[in-house]
């Protein structure tokens, strides 16, 4: 059986019209969540996982687990005092992320990429390849290796890939990038312009902005607008922003409500690899008689680790919290994205290590950011402060401190609204309307 997948267990021969191959890996929730919503334009709404398929080869499904099952230990190792910090260092490099400035050619290719192409090229993802061209419409792959394997084994239609962080490295890019015909859909400025850098040819990159899911957006932004207009209230509670940036608000959200229709609410997402649980307990331990006083709801997301959540429920069980303290988790992607989306609607403030989160501060959300991990995490931070959509989480065991005096200085508004104006909201219909194109093209 699959597991933790967002597809049932179906062959590739779906006959349900022709859309589009969404790919992804479950490998940490990026590129699961970024593929997430663009389902609706998915065969059979359905993603297929490159690294966990019905019929993968053994060989195949063995490469990927022993990949993810490495990056995940470094992950953890991390935070053994000095050996792990450094071993960890080592390890970035490999995926490190250079400096834009100067700008100049990056176009030439790395260890990293030569040695993907030598696996490539000894039969890595060519069975998938194969039996997606069974069908032979437009592939969307959330992550580059199988865009790069769908290449390199002649796939006989258009093939996409989604750039799901603010910036990336050079290994997103093909060996050759001036010959490749992958398409791009860039999530900002940044990416759009770094893939220029690595020499991916200008009517190849198309700035989409990231696939946020319709469900907190609406056809209009109509759902969007809503949730922050009741969300302000919650983080203005002393009118400070409200009364400075009145005409500001008003183009953009129209009249605010009387109320909020939720409590202050705090999400906390751990990520894949559950490294900053640590850091979510403190800063529940700081809140705690907020929290019991019913000054704020606390959101512990803890995606499909079923032990994580165990972790939890172990350490927070005898804080007596009264339901304001809840445990976000699901089994399966699908139902946690669902879940996760939901309670984003009710969520103030997210509290989160700067992965393709970072996009979500577009539904008008403040990203308190967590303590980076890696190169493309350390750039995804530098993009939230520079569009000002992001602040720098304190010291965890005072955040009932420095939280709270954001709060009151309207400060957290400011940051919220920021995110909401200058981060690209449309994504997910921007690529949906280019792939309905290319089927109008593929047809002629």
């Amino acid at each position: 059986m699959l597991d933790n997948n967002l597809q049932s267990e179906k062959p590739f021969d779906l006959n349900q019209g022709k859309k589009a191959w969404v790919v992804a890996v479950d490998m940490g929730y990026g590129h699961q969540r970024t593929a997430y919503p663009l389902r609706d334009i998915a065969l059979g709404r359905l993603v297929i996982n490159a690294n966990n398929y019905l019929g993968i080869p053994k060989k195949d499904k063995s490469f990927w687990h022993n990949t993810r099952s490495f990056y995940e230990f470094i992950s953890r190792f991390r935070r053994i005092p000095f050996m792990g910090e450094r071993v960890y260092k080592i390890y970035d490099s490999l995926q490190r992320i250079v400096g834009y400035y100067p700008k100049r050619d990056l176009s030439k290719s790395n260890f990293s990429g030569k040695m993907m192409f030598s696996f490539i090229r000894t039969g890595w993802g060519h069975d998938l390849v194969i039996n997606l061209a069974k069908n032979p419409v437009p592939i969307i792959s959330t992550f580059f290796a199988p865009a790069f394997m769908a290449e390199e084994f002649k796939y006989p239609a258009p093939i996409y890939c989604v750039i799901c962080d603010a910036d990336i490295a050079r290994a997103w890019v093909s060996l050759n990038p001036k010959e490749s015909e992958i398409k791009y859909f860039a999530s900002n400025n940044w990416t759009r312009d770094r893939l220029g850098l690595y020499g991916v040819k200008p009517e190849n990159v198309i700035l989409t902005g990231y696939p946020l899911p319709k469900e907190n957006i609406g056809r209009n932004l109509e759902i969007v607008k809503k949730d922050v207009s009741y969300r302000l209230l919650n983080l203005d509670p002393t009118d400070r922003y409200r009364r400075l940036y009145a005409p500001l608000i008003k183009a953009n959200l129209g009249a605010l409500p009387a109320m909020p229709n939720h409590p202050l609410t705090i999400m906390f997402s751990i990520g894949g690899a559950g490294a900053q649980k640590e850091i979510a307990l403190q800063i529940i331990q700081s809140l705690k008689e907020k929290i019991k006083a019913k000054e704020l709801r606390f959101i512990i997301s803890v995606g499909t680790r079923q032990k994580l959540g165990e972790y939890f429920q172990r350490h927070i069980a005898d804080l007596q919290l009264d339901g304001w303290l809840h445990l976000l988790w699901a089994p399966t992607f699908r139902e946690y994205f669902e879940k996760f989306n939901q309670a984003l609607r009710t969520t103030d403030i997210l509290m989160t290590k700067p992965s393709e989160l970072s996009f979500y501060a577009g539904l008008g959300i403040p990203i308190v950011i967590a303590p980076p991990l890696g190169s493309q995490e350390d750039f995804n931070r530098r993009w939230l402060l520079h569009v000002g959509a992001g602040v720098d989480q304190g010291d965890a065991k005072y955040t009932d401190q420095w939280l709270f005096d954001m709060l009151e200085t309207g400060d957290l508004a400011e940051v919220a609204m920021q995110g909401f104006v200058e981060i690209e909201k449309m994504g997910t219909y921007n690529i949906e309307k280019i792939i309905q194109n290319e089927k109008v093209k593929n047809k002629n």
